[in-house]
This record gives structure tokens, C-alpha cells and sequence, in this order.
């Protein structure tokens, strides 16, 4: 039997798994570190953080799963997006690296678009100039810490800095590389008239591969650190969302899933690459070769949940006597199932982060629309629910918009576990929503990838849709399905209508 590892380089973690050939899952081990925000608006994390969670992560892995050693056949590597490590000339790390939510490159993005051009940038990289991504961070090196911009050598996206210290090689695979702003989506390398336009050396940059091909081999030395055979193949992998992907068998076309976690995420395949002009999807390389996928993003999902739990709580806590609704999720979509579609007139926009898709606004806010006197603690957890799928169904009419065919939605993260939200987002999507067996984000994906090493894209579609299994199905309901269109339309027209006063409103905001 072989098992294979996949290491995710999380925000807050180091998560390892173990699965078998079979795609069972044998252990799973993680480790945390911290996240440093030195200035209003930053986020940092030192990539030797990242190193010693791995290191640890993978040690405990193999010690509590039992497996031989010696049946280890591949690693895959995943993590989070758009971050920059800058290493010198020694491949030592000049500063600590710029995170995907950290927000201090607004001018930067400017810089980018101007220099480029709006359209032109999304004709190559698929994607406008966000905050997030790693073009504008080494920019901002450029502009604010020279004397570390002219020690720079290498960037590298931080688990491609972990590849790198695995196997001496400088390398990424296509999805992540393409949430750097630098490649070109069609060439699927990186683009030579960005780096010329914006003046950056083309060797700074790793040799890019797809997700499945093997990038290098397990040095002996870190092999002896870790208690593994040395030689073991690193597959390329791919970026967060794309390794998840894989994990959830969203590998060919047709298949769309649907993320509620703290943010939600509409993830869809696509054999061809499928741009929106105005850049209200994301654009970019799949982690299965030559394929590609979009992606909308709701800041402020789960979270809108959970803001309104937190809510409840602490007026509860400061009302005596006061009737508390339930706190937990559990009961709190129980009670919210109780309320007919709709919420009796209540809509609730979830803007409390700003909002990606379909509105790139940083200054959009949340509000309840219609709110009377008839309504309930349980009518505003049902209006948060359904405003959250409504921002989801967004990115759907824009992909429907594109001629991305959606045939099946897969329900995941925290939304994907209540039946209720489900079945709620069968009725707002009017599609068939299903859950899945096993849910491991990034890392599964990570694993298959490296079972399925230097395959194409049938291989890694093959295995990835052997170990993802389907259970529970949502159908739409056509009743209420009919409301929901009406509702949907009406909650299309408030930001436009509001969006001004948002914007005003945002100058008396503390903090």
C-alpha cells in the first residue's frame, strides 16, 4: 500500500494529511503559528514559522498514523495565495512576508493599472490589480524598502518557500502563480510584457509547473529532520482554492462548489479560459493541467453569521431577565427554518467586510431592508442566511452570464453542514446542491495531486474523482424557487440605490 502526504501552509496553520491509494484518509497533524499586523491595514508571517509548523506537522503526522516510512510515495503542496517572500542572494529571507489579506498596496494597484492598462491587465492575467495579490506587494518593496528590494534574488508565494526548503528547487504550479498578477493565463508562464512594463527581472521568479508534475525530491538532509526516506517526489500542487478543488472533485465541467465559511467561495471549472471584463471574477489557472476556473468571492459569509450570533449573545448577557435565542448555529437555523422564505419582507445585505463580487468595494456596508415590527430574533437569522446565498448567487449570474455551465453545485465548509443552508441554497441557486463524504480542504487535494504525480489531465481528473465521494442531495423546490427569483431581483437593486450613502456613512465610521 502507498500513502501519500499533503501539506497545507494555512494562514493560522501547518496542516499535514495521510491518505492511502484508495484516497482513505490515515492521520491529519497541524500546527499553528502567529500572524503579526505591525502597522494598521498589515498582515505578516515569518516564513521560518511556516518552516518549523511544517517540520512539526509531519513529524506528528507519521508518528500518530503508524504507516512505514518507507511507503510514502509523494508529497503535494498547497497554501495560501498571493504572498511574498523575498530571499537574497544567500536564500536567506530579507523580511517578513506580505500576506494575501494584508492591505497597505492600494497605491501600488494603481501603479499596476495605470502603467498596464485595465483591460489589458485582465486580458493577460485575467484578473485587476487587488491589494491582495503579490505584484503589487514587491512594488511596494520597490517604493518603501529599497534597501531590501536591491538585496532581493528570489520571490517565491509561501509554499513554494516550503518547496523550496524540501527539495532545493525554485518552483510553483500554474494556480498559484497565476494569483500573483505576473502570468499569462494562456501561455500558463510568466508573462513577459508584465515584467518589462513594470520593470521586474525575470529570474526573480520560480520555474512554474502544472499541479500533478513532480518539482524535485525530498533532500536527504531535511528527509533526516523529518524521519522520511530521502528522494521522495514533491509534486508541483496548487493554490488553496484549486488543491481544494481537486479535494472536492471539482474537476471537470459543470461542476461548481459553494464555500460558507468565513467568506464564501463559488469555485467553477472551466475547460477554457472565460474572462469577465470587469473583473468581478476571479480568472485563473486550475491545479489539473491545461484547465482553468473561476472564482466569486462574499467577504463577509459565515462571518455575517456569526456577527449576528455575538450579537444575540451579548445583549443577552447585559438584559436581565431577557429571553435569549438559542447560540447555538444549530438551533439558531432551526428556529430560522420556522419562518416562511423570505423572512416576511426582510432582506439583509452582507457587506459588513466591504465586498468583493460582484461590487469591489471596500466601502460597502451591511444593512436590513424592510425590517418592521413584526420581526423576530429567528426572521433576521433566516434574511442573514439567505442575504449570504444571494451574494453567492451573484457569482453564479456572472458565470452564467460568461457561459460557464453549471450543472451541479457541492456544498462545503461550515454552510455545507447544515441541511438547511443547503436546501436554502438549492432554492436561491436553483440548482442541485449535494454534500460530499469527506471534506479536507487544501491538503486532500495536495495529496491526490501527488498520487496522481506527472499524470495529465484526465489522470488527475480520474483520481480525484475515485476517492471524492457524494452523499446527501438538495433539489430546488419550485415554489420556492419562484420567490427567490423575486426576492433576488430586489435585492440586485439596493447597492446601487445605497451605495452612496454606504460611502458617506463610511467617514463617520471609528477605527
Amino acid at each position: 500500500m502507498s500513502y501519500f502526504i499533503g501539506l497545507d501552509i494555512g494562514t493560522s496553520a501547518a496542516k499535514a494529511l495521510l491518505c492511502d491509494q484508495d484516497g482513505k484518509i490515515v492521520a491529519i497533524a497541524q500546527q499553528e503559528y502567529p500572524l503579526y499586523s505591525p502597522q494598521p491595514l498589515w498582515s505578516e508571517q515569518n516564513p521560518s514559522d511556516w518552516w518549523q509548523g511544517s517540520i512539526k506537522a509531519i513529524q506528528q503526522l507519521l508518528s500518530e498514523s503508524g504507516v512505514s516510512t518507507n511507503q510514502i510515495a509523494g508529497i503535494g503542496l498547497t497554501g495560501q495565495m498571493h504572498g511574498s517572500v523575498f530571499l537574497d542572494r544567500e536564500n536567506q529571507v530579507i523580511r517578513p512576508a506580505l500576506l494575501w489579506n494584508d492591505q497597505r498596496t492600494a497605491a501600488e494597484c494603481d501603479q499596476i493599472t495605470t502603467a498596464v492598462g485595465y483591460e489589458r491587465l485582465i486580458e493577460i492575467a485575467g484578473n485587476p490589480a487587488l491589494t491582495g495579490f503579490q505584484a503589487p506587494k514587491i512594488l511596494w518593496l520597490r517604493n518603501h524598502e529599497p534597501q531590501h528590494y536591491e538585496r532581493v534574488q528570489k520571490v517565491l508565494l509561501p509554499k513554494d518557500y516550503i518547496r523550496f526548503m524540501l527539495t532545493g528547487e525554485y518552483a510553483s504550479d500554474c494556480s498559484d502563480a497565476a494569483g500573483t498578477l505576473l502570468l499569462d493565463l494562456r501561455q500558463r508562464d510568466w508573462s513577459t510584457e508584465l515584467l518589462q512594463i513594470l520593470d521586474l527581472p525575470r529570474e526573480w521568479f520560480p520555474t512554474v509547473y502544472e499541479g500533478s508534475q513532480i518539482t524535485g525530491k525530498l533532500l536527504s538532509s531535511v528527509a533526516k529532520t523529518l524521519g522520511l526516506p530521502a528522494g521522495i517526489p514533491v509534486v508541483a500542487g496548487g493554490g488553496d482554492n484549486a488543491a481544494a478543488a481537486v479535494g472536492t472533485g471539482i474537476v471537470r465541467s459543470g461542476l461548481v462548489s459553494s464555500s460558507i465559511g468565513t467568506s464564501g467561495v463559488v469555485f467553477a471549472h472551466s475547460d477554457e479560459i472565460r474572462l469577465d471584463p470587469k473583473g468581478r471574477l476571479h480568472t485563473f489557472c486550475h491545479a489539473v493541467p491545461g484547465k482553468n476556473h473561476l472564482m466569486a468571492v462574499t467577504l463577509s459569509a459565515g462571518n455575517s453569521l456569526r456577527w449576528l450570533r455575538d450579537l444575540f449573545r451579548t445583549s443577552a448577557s447585559n438584559l436581565n431577565g431577557a429571553e435569549e435565542l438559542s447560540l447555538s448555529y444549530e438551533s439558531m437555523t432551526a428556529q430560522a427554518a420556522q419562518v416562511p422564505p423570505g423572512a416576511e419582507g426582510l432582506i439583509f445585505l452582507p457587506y459588513l467586510s466591504g465586498e468583493r463580487t460582484p461590487h469591489l468595494d471596500p466601502l460597502a456596508s451591511g444593512a436590513f431592508v424592510g425590517l418592521t415590527s413584526r420581526h423576530t430574533a429567528a426572521h433576521l437569522v433566516r434574511a442573514v442566511m439567505e442575504g449570504v446565498t444571494f451574494s453567492l448567487r451573484d457569482g453564479f449570474e456572472i458565470m452564467h452570464d460568461l457561459q460557464v455551465p453549471i450543472e451541479q453545485v457541492r456544498a462545503i465548509g461550515g454552510g455545507g453542514k447544515s441541511p438547511f443552508w443547503c436546501q436554502l441554497q438549492a432554492d436561491i441557486f436553483g440548482s442541485e446542491v449535494v454534500n460530499l463524504a469527506v471534506e479536507e480542504g487544501p491538503a486532500y487535494g495536495a495529496a491526490l495531486l501527488a498520487m496522481a504525480a506527472d499524470q495529465d489531465a484526465a489522470g488527475v481528473t480520474q483520481v480525484s474523482e475515485a476517492c471524492v465521494k457524494t452523499t446527501d442531495r438538495h433539489y430546488p423546490q419550485s415554489t420556492h424557487v419562484e420567490r427567490y427569483n423575486h426576492l433576488y431581483a430586489i435585492y440586485r437593486e439596493l447597492y446601487p440605490v445605497l451605495r452612496e450613502n454606504m460611502h458617506n456613512l463610511s467617514h463617520f465610521a471609528v477605527g
